[in-house]
């Protein structure tokens, strides 16, 4: 096992759906996986990203790949199950264990302020818009997420740590990285633009 995953191999998270505390190496034992470190369920790029990665699902279905969820508190959490935009499995971690072992940055003040402005950020929250949905100003703002992606077993294929709030892989590079000869449609990957104001994410 990598060093990576040995140093969250044995956090616990909690499955939303079931309640049950278990150990996230669970998650690699049995298939390939896709992990998410969301920022927090509000957040607009965190949603979009969500509903982008679940476009894959049928792909992930085909090559035995399982795609799953970590978020760092439970505020939001309602709302963002209503909304229906994330097909794979959920967990909290609370403690933000996990997030600690993982070295993911945090905003300051300021850069969380300046972060709304990120023409990147307001991309994405457009796109958001049109498909129905948008983000809230509940939760920890400062913290940011990632990616692991891991075979069965416990290789790591590919570590992504955000810079900032609007970073995220493409669904293209996921399926590139999961050694998946296909591509993604068009459309899932485009960012329209939008007009000048501040995001909430």
């Amino acid at each position: 096992m990598s060093q990576i995953l040995q140093k969250i191999a044995k956090n616990s998270v909690q499955k939303v759906n079931g309640g049950q505390t278990v150990q996230l190496e669970s998650v690699w034992q049995e298939n390939d996986v896709v992990i998410y470190f969301l920022r927090r369920f509000g957040c607009v790029v965190c949603r979009w990203i969500a509903k982008e990665m679940s476009r894959l699902q049928p792909k992930f279905d085909e090559n035995n790949v399982k795609l799953v969820g970590v978020a760092p508190e439970t505020l939001g959490l309602e709302e963002f199950q209503k909304l229906n935009l994330f097909s794979g499995e959920l967990f909290i971690d609370e403690k933000k264990k996990c997030y600690t072992d993982l070295e993911f940055s945090t905003y300051s003040f300021f850069g969380a302020l300046g972060a709304a402005m990120d023409k990147d950020l307001r991309d994405i929250a457009s796109k958001a818009k049109q498909e129905g949905f948008g983000g809230n100003i509940q939760g920890d703002w400062y913290q940011m997420g990632g990616m692991l992606i891991v075979k069965k077993g416990g290789e790591v294929l590919k570590f992504y740590k955000q810079q900032k709030g609007s970073d995220h892989m493409s669904n293209q590079e996921i399926l590139d990285v999961l050694g998946i000869k296909e591509k993604a449609k068009s459309g899932e990957e485009a960012q329209p633009e939008c007009t000048d104001g501040v995001c909430t994410f």
